[in-house]
């Protein structure tokens, strides 16, 4: 057996670049000023842009509100629903800079969903969008919550154009329903009121004076792929450090002072908020949010209006990109670094990609647990192919087998993982806590493989394994097989029980043209895989069931497929 892998850049001490988040904010705030930092772009056409100063003092007005006007204290949470528009970065600041804990909830989520995370976060104050409206006391039954306060996609927008396009949206559209709760007042209530106390003196230093490091600034949910989603503790140090950590890469993204970074992915998710947002904030760089992504051709005034240069996105973006006509006939000749995370970017759609736009996809892998990036791709080299790049500096790499005994280089076992970016633990979960981490490493549930040259991939989940005949099978390598056949868009594998073989691979597949047969697809895998890796069974499907940000649910298949 090997010993643990480690980085040969991992050092045990992080430079941190900050003493906690809202100072990392105000640093970032006094650098960029009067540079763009966010825009939003609606599916109109009509966008508003916000600098980096007017970011900064309209936290500080959210901020004042929160500790002068309602008493919030260290240690008190505030949720945030909230597809990507202005508000959001404005409240999350805020939120940082009073001193208090920020639990993001996915604006998709059941009232149910949204009750559990309201109640175990044991949040105080909600901000929801008013899409929301309607599901408001289902939501807060039992819960915590003393403060609700109302977002739109259309705050900070112009007077004019708030007016008009919210009429629309409400009376036309028919878009917004009814807000059904006691509303404590909206974006312009929290901002005037907040310019208020500060005007009377408010001491914003005061109010992370105390907060250490070791403070939790976020409850960052999973996204609940294999059950009801769990609070990831993540504190200052780690939120701090990860974004330390990537940019203390010598072979890093060639950040420029003129990049747009066009953010698709919803900053309620951990990649989109640390990659998309919290380390593009540090670096300068103006992020286009889109609040309403699908259909994709919405995102076409993204590119007419903003010279996009940086792209993070995942597998089943690019996917869809690449059959849209108005993307394909005109691609954006000012993209010059795409990069890929939260599911496993496939070789055809990487391929298919550089064809089109003469651009690389870089892969990274990350994960809620790790506040987001623990391996990247250096960026100064074509992508390795096949694998999700290095561990990032301060990140100490285990593979080991089921007993938890190391494997040697080139073989396949569970990654676990340390550093400084590896969350504190689950919120009210003893349990899950216990079973993830065995003696300070975080056991992930991935299956992974380090070669020679340190890079890492990712084979699977653990849970998505399937055993046919003693023999190991990952669907992410059927996968691969399978989206290489030009009459396929896409596909996802699972496991099914069979009384021979013991498991039995089962495809899913959504076809180019209705011509493609089972038949067809089995004799492709044939020609490509070894025989008890070839699908049994091939199920077409018109879409394949997927999380929010766009990670193929086996999971839902595998409970379709039993039903």
């Amino acid at each position: 057996m090997g010993k643990p892998f480690m980085n040969e850049k991992s050092f045990t001490h992080v430079d941190m670049m900050a003493d906690h988040m809202a100072d990392m904010v105000n640093k970032c705030v006094s650098e960029h000023a009067s540079k763009p930092a966010f825009s939003c772009v609606l599916p109109t056409g009509h966008s508003q842009t916000l600098d980096f100063k007017t970011i900064g003092a309209l936290s500080d007005a959210v901020a004042a509100y929160l500790r002068e006007e309602i008493g919030l204290v260290p240690g008190d949470v505030v949720a945030i629903q909230s597809p990507n528009a202005l508000a959001y970065p404005v409240l999350a600041f805020g939120v940082f800079k009073a001193g208090l804990t920020i639990t993001n909830i996915n604006p998709l989520y059941t009232p149910a969903e949204t009750n559990h995370q309201l109640k175990d976060s044991g949040a105080k104050v909600w901000f929801v969008i008013d899409f929301f409206g309607d599901r408001i006391a289902e939501s807060t039954e039992g819960s915590s919550v003393e403060f609700i306060y109302k977002l739109s996609v259309l705050d900070f927008f112009p007077p004019l154009q708030r007016h008009v396009l919210g009429f629309v949206m409400r009376h036309i559209k028919k878009l917004i329903p009814p807000f059904h709760g006691d509303c404590a007042g909206t974006m312009v209530d929290v901002i005037k009121k907040g310019q208020a106390h500060l005007k009377r003196g408010a001491d914003l230093a005061s109010y992370t004076k105390h907060i250490s490091l070791d403070d939790v600034a976020l409850y960052q949910y999973t996204g609940g792929t294999t059950g009801r989603s769990k609070g990831a503790e993540l504190t200052h140090r780690n939120v701090v450090a990860n974004i330390s950590q990537t940019n203390s890469l010598e072979n890093g993204v060639d950040w420029d002072e003129r990049d747009a970074l066009i953010l698709v992915l919803p900053l309620y998710h951990v990649y989109a908020l640390a990659v998309g947002a919290l380390n593009s904030m540090f670096m300068g760089v103006h992020v286009v949010l889109v609040p309403a992504p699908r259909p994709l051709e919405n995102l076409k005034p993204v590119f007419s209006k903003f010279d996009i240069t940086l792209m993070p996105g995942v597998n089943t973006l690019y996917v869809g990109l690449l059959q849209q006509n108005w993307f394909t006939e005109n691609p954006p000749k000012s993209l010059r670094v795409c990069m890929s995370g939260a599911a496993p970017l496939q070789a055809a759609t990487a391929k298919a990609w550089q064809d089109l736009t003469g651009i690389e996809i870089y892969e990274g892998y990350g994960l809620t647990e790790g506040t987001c990036v623990i391996a990247t791709m250096p960026f100064d080299k074509p992508p390795k192919r096949g694998t999700c790049g290095i561990p990032i500096p301060g990140t100490s790499v285990r593979i080991v087998d089921e007993n938890g005994k190391d494997m040697a280089v080139g073989e396949a076992g569970e990654l676990w993982l340390k550093g400084p970016q590896i969350m504190r633990g689950y919120l009210n979960s003893p349990d899950a806590n216990e079973v993830s981490f065995s003696d300070g490493w975080l056991k992930t549930g991935d299956i992974a493989v380090m070669d020679e040259d340190g890079y890492l991939s990712i084979v699977d989940r653990i849970k998505d394994m399937v055993i046919v005949s003693g023999f190991n099978v990952y669907p992410t390598d059927i996968e691969d097989v399978l989206t290489l056949n030009p009459q396929v868009d896409e596909a996802a594998v699972i496991g099914v029980s069979d009384s021979k073989t013991g498991e039995q691979v089962v495809a899913y597949v959504v076809a180019k043209n209705n011509a493609v047969t089972a038949e067809s697809i089995i004799e492709h895998c044939k020609e490509h895989l070894t025989n008890y890796k070839v699908p049994k069974t091939v199920c077409f499907v018109d879409a394949l069931p997927k999380s929010p940000v766009g990670k193929i649910l086996r999971r839902e298949l595998r409970d379709q497929h039993s039903q």
